[in-house]
């Protein structure tokens, strides 16, 4: 069996892959008619069920799980990934996940060391699919992510990363989106992951909404429903060696809450009136795309179900409204088992099999596998989960595998991943689309663009976040080196989240050699010392800029600085746009796609939806 680890670049030769799939190739030959011949490309549900009939309870249950594993490579890990897995799931590498507990799908994070550049993943793909496939009665895992783009992206530099979505919302194109989710999806399937979790459908509505904000296209539903189904087209439609299976969630809407799902459990209070009107309209859209696949959401909506159930766990809201009303038959899945929202009501023994009962097909990252697992195995033998019941959503899981034909092309190769991941082409794609979402709010006297002629050195300061999404950062030397790029002197000089008195002293100091200040700001507030940082860099004297590089409500808090510009994440194409922008190469295009409220009355608007400035001729 070949090497999967990073060193070994080779493509599997065809030798490898006919002995890795030849159990998968019997099963469907014994699935067809007498006479017939074996075509995994497309095969109808009478085969597929052939093969489920075939399945032992046991890899049945396996089919319906998602899970997470250390390591870079499938066999070959490091060892302190060997030991995370040892202690989580009793297994030492993905080749033993899958031969133990037959899991019909994994999922790839960054901090599981999953994803450390394009080759590598390549390989950690082809190593999952060949334990896989070498398994008796062998089938092909769906690999699956978390590629939203913006602010939560699994697969970094060198791979082409977009504009997040609400940046994507305020520039306002559809064709936009749906050549993000194309470029996107072409670069994913070439490292072997074929099926994303994006895009965000929730509209947020609430400013204060800690686990959505700038993951949502915006707060208008019927412009979010416009995206959403846009991306899901560029993702699905593409043709047959791009398509990846793009995932709407998370239903039924989790666009107004105050509480993160992943360590609370949140209500929300719309009526079923309002869920119409606000809430379901991106999700109706996207089943009227062809969605593949919709996840749920952690949360708790009285109206639509009183039982006090989160909607991962709910009959009503997942086989009631979205099987039955909504019309749609494709895959559900959950959001991670692992998240607070999910486990309040019920032991991590309850949920998954609940889940199954209320209509879900696939169970995301359980936080104990053997206990879900088992618990699901239990419950079958038991009387509470039928056979039935588990080749209902299995079938819906092999038909998701046999459209992106996983029976036919398991694997990836090198040369794929040369020839699509992070081109020159896609990369200066992803620059013009972002250079569409960057939004000036804030122009007074025309201070902007500056001009490196009457403003030479320019002082960066700010927020300095952990750099998501694999990309360099930090924000102040990203934007610093993009303005040096463009002609400016400029230095960077970072003042984090929270500055103190002294920090602020020293930006002041710096401020007043310099021609011009540009100031990162991330999630300001009344109280925040970041307030009082732009402030007393506005008292300078000096030109001032204020670049909300997360959410575009930080404005509201900034009253006094002269300019400011919303790029709503802190990713380098997103900051690199700015730094354009900020230098007259481009004229700014973006414009709101949530308003913002006034800091000092938040029942008033003090910039609406589709608020934008333009930069006049000179």
């Amino acid at each position: 069996m070949p090497d999967t680890s990073p060193g070994n670049t080779a493509r599997p030769t065809r030798r490898t892959v006919l002995a890795a799939t030849t159990g998968l190739t019997s099963a469907l030959a014994l699935a067809l008619p007498l006479g017939g011949t074996a075509h995994a490309s497309a095969p109808d549900d009478s085969r597929l069920r052939a093969l489920i009939a075939r399945m032992t309870l046991p890899e049945k249950v396996g089919q319906l799980f998602v899970m997470r594993v250390y390591g870079h490579s499938a066999t070959t890990p490091d060892q302190a990934d060997i030991d995370a897995n040892l202690k989580e799931i009793g297994v030492r590498t993905a080749a033993e996940l899958v031969a133990r507990y037959r899991v019909g799908g994994i999922i790839y994070f960054t901090w599981a060391h999953n994803t450390r550049d394009p080759h590598q993943i390549a390989d950690l793909s082809n190593g999952i699919q060949r334990a896989s496939l070498t398994q008796p009665r062998g089938l092909p895992v769906l690999i699956s992510t978390d590629q939203e783009h913006g602010i939560v992206c699994r697969v970094g530099e060198p791979a082409t990363l977009f504009p997040g979505a609400m940046a994507i919302g305020a520039g306002g194109s559809r064709s936009d989106a749906r050549t993000l989710g194309r470029i996107a999806g072409q670069e994913l399937r070439a490292l072997g992951i074929r099926q994303n979790y994006s895009p965000v459908a929730d509209v947020n509505v609430n400013p204060a909404n800690p686990v959505i904000g700038v993951r949502s296209f915006g707060a208008d539903p019927a412009a979010v429903a416009g995206m959403v189904a846009a991306e899901v087209a560029g993702y699905q439609r593409s043709p047959h060696d791009r398509q990846v299976a793009a995932t709407a969630k998370h239903f039924p809407g989790h666009g107004d809450t105050a509480v993160d799902s992943h360590y609370g459990f949140p209500v929300i209070t719309h009526t079923r009136a309002q869920w119409e009107s606000l809430d379901a309209p991106p999700f109706r859209a996207a089943v009227r795309a062809g969605i593949d696949s919709i996840m749920t959401a952690h949360i708790m909506v009285p109206a639509l179900d009183d039982s006090g159930d989160p909607a991962t766990l709910s009959r009503p809201i997942l086989t009631g409204i979205l099987r039955e009303e909504l019309g749609y038959d494709g895959l559900v899945v959950t959001d991670s088992l692992g998240m607070e929202g999910v486990r309040t009501k019920y032991g991590d023994d309850r949920v998954p099999v609940l889940a199954l009962k209320a209509g879900v097909d696939q169970l995301l990252n359980p936080p104990n596998l053997d206990v879900a697992w088992n618990a699901v195995l239990k419950a079958v033998q038991g009387g509470e989960l039928t056979e039935a019941r588990l080749d209902e959503s299995i079938l819906r899981v092999l038909r998701l595998k046999a459209k992106l034909r996983l029976f036919d092309e398991p694997y990836v190769s090198q040369g794929g991943v040369d020839r699509n991941v992070g081109t020159r082409s896609h990369l200066a794609t992803a620059d013009r689309i972002a250079e569409r979402t960057t939004t000036l709010l804030v122009n007074e006297g025309s201070l902007l663009p500056l001009s490196r002629r009457t403003h030479p050195k320019v002082l960066v300061v700010g927020a300095d976040p952990a750099s998501p999404s694999g990309t360099t950062g930090p924000p102040t030397g990203v934007l610093a080196t993009a303005l040096t790029e463009l002609g400016f002197t400029a230095t960077a000089l970072s003042t984090g989240t929270a500055p103190s008195s002294s920090t602020i002293a020293r930006a002041v100091e710096a401020a007043r050699a310099a021609d011009a200040v540009v100031v990162g700001t991330y999630n300001v507030t009344a109280s925040s010392t970041q307030k009082a940082l732009v402030e007393q860099l506005v008292a300078t004297g000096r030109p001032v800029v204020a670049v909300a590089i997360r959410n575009p409500y930080d404005v509201a808090h900034l009253p006094a600085v002269p300019a400011c510009l919303a790029t709503y994440s802190w990713t380098d194409v997103e900051l690199r746009a700015a730094a354009r922008v900020i230098a007259g190469r481009v004229s700014p295009r973006g414009r709101l796609p949530v308003p913002v409220q006034r800091a000092d009355d938040p029942a008033r608007v003090l910039y609406p939806v589709g608020h934008g400035l333009s930069y006049r001729r000179r």
